[in-house]
């Protein structure tokens, strides 16, 4: 027999209750703003239009380039031949041509600082073989991410009928290619960079962001005619607010970081997405907080296991669990468990067996999936015929 069991795990009371804060105005065609740290989006507006992405989509070709790179087919230091097709690519360029053999590294921050659509070219033909291939590649890897409403045509942008996306698939493509390849999106960090014998005066980064705030670190721009002027950025701030309830305050506990990212898709100029992009960052900061419930591999509950090895088995993530919630609304958090009755084993470690239930005042809740931290092996066989008998006689 299953049953849903919820069992609450904190309740802090508050007579209050939490206000979803509401987001600026931000002039664009579409945008996100999304805590990473939290998985969870704080504002949007027509985050599932189909939009162009302009030069927003070599985010999903950095994704391939880094994942030949981690997989070692490709090397940073090897060398890739400039084809015709490369060397005449039209709009933003490195200023590479056929007489060049160009390292793996200097392509890729072509690609990222000087937004070069023939750096572009290079490493999709580098990676892929063809460019066409590459294609294939971008559209199969943007299944795999969950990216539904993503179709390309080409690896730099430029207009192609079809060439589409949303505001809501790119969070998902730049929070996974931070999660994913931590040693390579430190590229995107660059101010400045040029290939040895280009023009000098194309050395600096089109994200604008990474000259005004030190705490932003990324992502990339973009800009034709009928996608406007885009931009995704995020920024990693340090805050004493990230706490777990009941930690003193000022401790180590207490402390943390919280990564924001935000999505603005079809501003008016450069120095405008730049604006909007900067105004949806610094609301995140501060209009919500965000709150430590448990730590990384911190079990959130232990249940019992029927015709198991162990008579328990620890849930919780390999991540923090955290939260972000309007400010002041902290003390108004309720978390629940939700598992199916009765678990059996075998578990695998990395299972998902029960689901944490979060709730902030009126606001809609928030399921994060609970997974096995350590497996449970099947019991013998006399141990799996007396629990057996003992879920009969339940």
């Amino acid at each position: 027999m299953k049953s849903l069991i919820a069992i609450f795990l904190a309740t802090f009371a508050c007579v209050a209750f939490s206000q979803t804060p509401q987001p600026p105005e931000v002039a664009a065609r579409a945008y996100l703003l999304m805590d990473v740290t939290a998985n969870q989006i704080l504002a949007a507006k027509d985050i599932d239009a189909p939009l162009e992405p302009a030069s927003l989509t070599k985010l999903m070709t950095a994704y391939l380039v880094f994942d030949a790179l981690r997989s070692k087919k490709i090397a940073l230091a090897q060398t890739f031949p400039v084809s015709e097709r490369a060397w005449k690519m039209p709009g933003s360029r490195m200023f590479i041509d056929p007489k060049m053999q160009v390292p793996v590294e200097d392509l890729i921050k072509g690609m990222i600082v000087q937004s070069g659509n023939d750096a572009t070219v290079a490493l999709a033909e580098g990676v892929g073989g063809t460019v066409e291939r590459f294609v294939e590649m971008m559209n199969a890897q943007a299944k795999v991410l969950g990216m539904q409403s993503t179709r390309y045509k080409n690896p730099e942008g430029l207009t192609e009928p079809g060439h589409t996306t949303t505001a809501r698939d790119l969070g998902v493509l730049a929070s996974r290619l931070m999660s994913d390849f931590p040693d390579y999106v430190g590229f995107y960090s660059l101010k400045k960079y040029r290939y040895p014998g280009t023009p000098a005066a194309n050395d600096s980064n089109r994200n604008l962001l990474l000259f005004r705030d030190p705490t932003v670190d990324g992502l990339k721009t973009g800009y034709t005619d009928a996608a406007g002027y885009c931009m995704v950025a995020t920024a990693k701030r340090d805050f004493a607010n990230l706490v777990s309830p009941g930690a003193p305050a000022g401790s180590a506990q207490a402390r943390g970081s919280r990564r924001l990212l935000s999505v603005v898709l079809g501003a008016d100029s450069e120095n405008a997405r730049a604006n909007e992009s900067q105004k949806l960052l610094n609301w995140g900061y501060t209009a919500y907080e965000a709150v430590k419930l448990f730590d990384a591999n911190q079990p959130v509950v232990t249940p019992d296991v029927w015709k198991g090895s162990a008579a328990t088995v620890k849930l919780g993530r390999p991540q923090a669990v955290v939260v972000s919630v309007p400010q002041g609304s902290a003390g108004q958090i309720k978390t629940q468990v939700l598992r199916s009755e009765p678990l059996l084993a075998p578990l695998a470690q990395g299972q998902s067996v029960a689901t944490l239930r979060i709730t902030v005042g009126a606001q809609a809740p928030m399921d994060v999936p609970l997974l096995v931290l350590e497996p449970v092996l099947q019991a013998g066989v006399l141990g799996r015929a007396w629990d057996s008998l003992r879920l009969w006689i339940q």
